[in-house]
């Protein structure tokens, strides 16, 4: 999407205080965001309008049901772009979201200026990491962390402050298929340490905690 271009988002929240907050935020955005569909089920993203919104922004704990994840993986299955903007902030919940293929996952303690952007993120494709979602993640040294080779790392921070895979190949002076068979490299050794990272979003995730980028640099 281009950068100036509006945003169309479906909030999908049992909480009528929030829907008409989230609303407000995004009305004082200066680039145009509009909620073209609002409401407690996630029925809103499936029927007009919201089908067609550009971003679904989703409260993880809807009623008394469990976390909707099932939700959550039937909706990026279909190409949604989805931000989970949730009361939860357990790190195991944050990176469950991320696998199934969240753009993002923000806590609702933090306010418009994170949802607002992160929404932006989400409809332009871009990876980004609120600070309650860095904080949970944390850099550490993981026992089950993978050896990646100085270029690998290299090609996947790269990755992560580009907009496209194109511009990565351009930087480092190497075709794109190059760029795609380091970062196929990275995810196969993400998978056999057990920690799969099958999205950008997730890969973000992984690479914070494990110290190979820091959250300041995307």
């Amino acid at each position: 999407m281009n950068s100036d271009a509006p945003v169309s988002v479906v909030v999908i929240d049992d909480h009528p205080a929030i829907l008409s907050g989230v609303e407000m935020w995004y009305r004082a955005s200066p680039r145009l965001i509009t909620v073209v569909a609002a409401g407690a089920s996630v029925r809103e993203a499936w029927n007009a309008p919201g089908d067609t919104a550009d971003v679904v922004v989703l409260d993880l704990q809807l009623g008394d049901a469990g976390p909707a994840f099932s939700s959550l993986r039937s909706l990026v299955d279909a190409g949604r772009q989805v931000v989970v903007y949730s009361m939860r902030d357990d790190e195991k919940t944050a990176l469950t979201c991320l696998d199934l293929g969240a753009a993002t996952f923000l806590t609702k303690s933090e306010g418009q200026e994170h949802l607002v952007e992160a929404t932006l993120a989400a409809a332009d494709e871009r990876p980004y990491m609120p600070p309650a979602l860095a904080g949970a993640l944390g850099a550490n040294a993981r026992a089950d962390r993978p050896q990646l080779s100085a270029r690998e790392e290299n090609v996947l921070i790269e990755w992560f402050q580009s907009e496209s895979k194109e511009l990565v190949a351009q930087r480092l002076g190497i075709s794109v298929r190059t760029v795609n068979s380091y970062l196929d490299r990275v995810r196969i050794k993400y998978a056999n340490v057990g920690r799969p990272a099958r999205t950008k979003a997730s890969l973000v995730a992984r690479a914070v905690q494990d110290g190979l980028v820091d959250v300041a640099d995307l």
